[in-house]
């Protein structure tokens, strides 16, 4: 379980602040929710307790695993993933949405791939820009370094 001030990542939405959790009313039944304040996007999510897991919400990354995770993106070799752009879109979806650092360089890195043989979809462009946000908003967080100069250190 989390506490209140914990900084999280809640896959496809961000990173976050825990500011409450509350028990809410909702068509006649309680429950404990976490209410979370996103960084890039400055929203309010309502997160049952009880689907934190489901959903993925983790704790952020250490900078031990910051420099692991530049490591894997500078030596892992990017997959093309499948030719059929809409199967390929729900596959990385589903990498995404394990909230998993890894996987979604993995995203980053078949997509940026296939941008340099090919232009990508509109879908596929912002799937990469969403990517690419939410983790290097994370690896920013934990360096205490501007975003730009983690976006910067990918792009090179």
């Amino acid at each position: 379980m989390f506490s209140i001030g914990d900084t999280v990542c809640y896959p496809l939405h961000g990173i976050g602040t825990i500011e409450a959790i509350e028990d809410r009313d909702v068509l006649g039944k309680t429950t404990t929710y976490y209410i979370l304040r996103l960084i890039n996007t400055k929203l309010t999510a309502m997160l049952p307790v009880d689907n934190a897991e489901a959903v993925g919400l983790r704790r952020i990354i250490t900078p031990e695993e910051c420099e692991k995770l530049f490591e894997y993106y500078r030596t892992t070799s990017p997959c093309l993933g499948s030719a059929n752009w809409n199967q390929r879109y729900r596959e990385n979806m589903e990498k995404l949405r394990t909230g998993n650092p890894e996987t979604v360089i993995d995203v980053m890195l078949c997509l940026d791939k296939r941008n340099s043989i090919r232009t990508l979809s509109s879908g596929e462009r912002k799937m990469l820009s969403n990517a690419k946000s939410i983790l290097c908003t994370e690896i920013a967080v934990v360096l205490n370094k501007p975003i730009e100069e983690i976006e910067a250190m990918f792009d090179s």
